[in-house]
Parts: C-alpha cells; sequence; structure tokens
C-alpha cells in the first residue's frame, strides 16, 4: 500500500498524554489505553496491519507528518479549515462538543462571564476557535512546545496563569471530580475528529475511511465509544 513509511505497519503520532479516556500513556510494550488507541487498533485489523505509536511533542504533529516519518497523526485532531491546510482528513471517528475548566472557587457560567479572562486553549485548534469568540475574553495559546500540553494548560490553571482552559468535553469528564477544579460551562459545536494524512495520500486515506466505515456498521466503533466513555451518547449512529 502506497502511503506506509513501513510494509504490513500503520505507524501513527500522538502525543504520549494521560487524558483518559481518550487516551493514557505509552505502555512499555508499545501499546496504550483509551478510545482513540482502542479505535485504531480495529481500524489497523480491519487493514490488516500492526500498529505502531510514535509519540509528539503536539507542535511536532504536522511537520513529522510532512517529514514522512508517520502514515498519520490520530490525536484528537478536529478537523478545521486551518487543519485542512496542513493535511488531509479521514471521516470522523468522534464527534465532541466544547467545555471550560476553571479553578472552584471561580463562578463563571456562561462565555459571557468570561470577560477580562485569561482562558487557555491549544493554539490553532477548534478549542482556540471557540475561546475567541467568548466577549472580551484573553487568548492565551499554549503552542504544544512539551510532550503533555494537556498537563500543561492544567498546572497553568492551577497556578492562576491563566484563568481556565477550553478543551473538548469528553477529558473534562474526569477533571469534573477534581477538588480544585470546577466544569464552568459545555458549549455545543459538535467537532468532528479524524485522522490526518498527507496531502495527495489518497489511497491510504480511502482504506482508512474503508475500515472505519467497516467498524461504524458493525458496531465494534460503538461499543468501544460505550466502554470508555458510557455517559456521552454514541455520536455516529
Amino acid at each position: 500500500m502506497s502511503g506506509l513509511v513501513e510494509e504490513g505497519v500503520l505507524t501513527l503520532g500522538c502525543g504520549d498524554l494521560d487524558a483518559m479516556p481518550l487516551m493514557g500513556l505509552l505502555r512499555p510494550d508499545g501499546t496504550r489505553p483509551g478510545y482513540e488507541p482502542d479505535a485504531a487498533a480495529l481500524v489497523a485489523e480491519r487493514m490488516g496491519l500492526a500498529l505502531r505509536w510514535v509519540p509528539l511533542e503536539w507542535s511536532a504533529f504536522y511537520p513529522t507528518l510532512h517529514a514522512g516519518t508517520v502514515d498519520g497523526i490520530w490525536c484528537g485532531q478536529g478537523i478545521t479549515e486551518y487543519r485542512r491546510t496542513l493535511a488531509d482528513f479521514t471521516r470522523p471517528y468522534a464527534v465532541f462538543n466544547e467545555s471550560l475548566v476553571t479553578r472552584i472557587e471561580s463562578d463563571v457560567s456562561s462565555p459571557e462571564e468570561c470577560a477580562g479572562l485569561r482562558i487557555g486553549a491549544i493554539a490553532n485548534s477548534t478549542n482556540m476557535a471557540l475561546t475567541e469568540t467568548f466577549p472580551g475574553v484573553i487568548p492565551v495559546a499554549f503552542d504544544g512546545a512539551t510532550d503533555d500540553v494537556y498537563g500543561d494548560m492544567i498546572a497553568a490553571t492551577r497556578s492562576g496563569e491563566i484563568d481556565g482552559f477550553v478543551d473538548d468535553d469528553v477529558v473534562m469528564i474526569v477533571l469534573d471530580a477534581d477538588p480544585e477544579l470546577r466544569l464552568a460551562f459545555t458549549v455545543e459545536t459538535r467537532n468532528q475528529w479524524g485522522i490526518a494524512v498527507r496531502h495527495g495520500e489518497d489511497e491510504l486515506r480511502g482504506r482508512l475511511d474503508e475500515a472505519l466505515g467497516a467498524i461504524i456498521a458493525d458496531g465494534s466503533l460503538e461499543a468501544v465509544w460505550t466502554r470508555h466513555m458510557p455517559d456521552l451518547p454514541w455520536p455516529l449512529g
């Protein structure tokens, strides 16, 4: 198959993030827990390929993809017009809304109450695009220059460097139980997530789309979703 950096292997880039239920840290045997890794394993199996993860800093995703080191980026990539300039995307394997997390003492409960607040989000993300719509907000971009941009935003919120951060609603499930943080509100944005591949790799993208279609049709992807995120309704039925 064209597009594979290693014959017989689907090589995917992602941050080595502890962001369950979406993804967990890379294990010594090269596997990872979470919805995204389990979904990727289903796709690789359907394609008849082994699966290999390459840990990357968030800011290195697309340079590494363009360099041909990985076949694709499978790591919470909401499909945006900006990202379409960097890569082609498969059909979605997930759809999420977006939430704001603040410190526990904050009483913010709507975008209109964010005026004057420093709110973080990953640079050039759907989360940053949403943050920039909040009236009077001061957006703070996190460029993903470390291994764990998600952890960086949590730490910055705890320390008071920022007043909160916007991310997809699924990662907020665990944080809402944190005694120092609170889920302030959720905006129903219905962002589609897909696998990023190099521009022009139409055969590989087609095979990925075919595999995704098959595991959606047979219910196996929904089963993985329900196992990891039972409180979120299956969005691709």
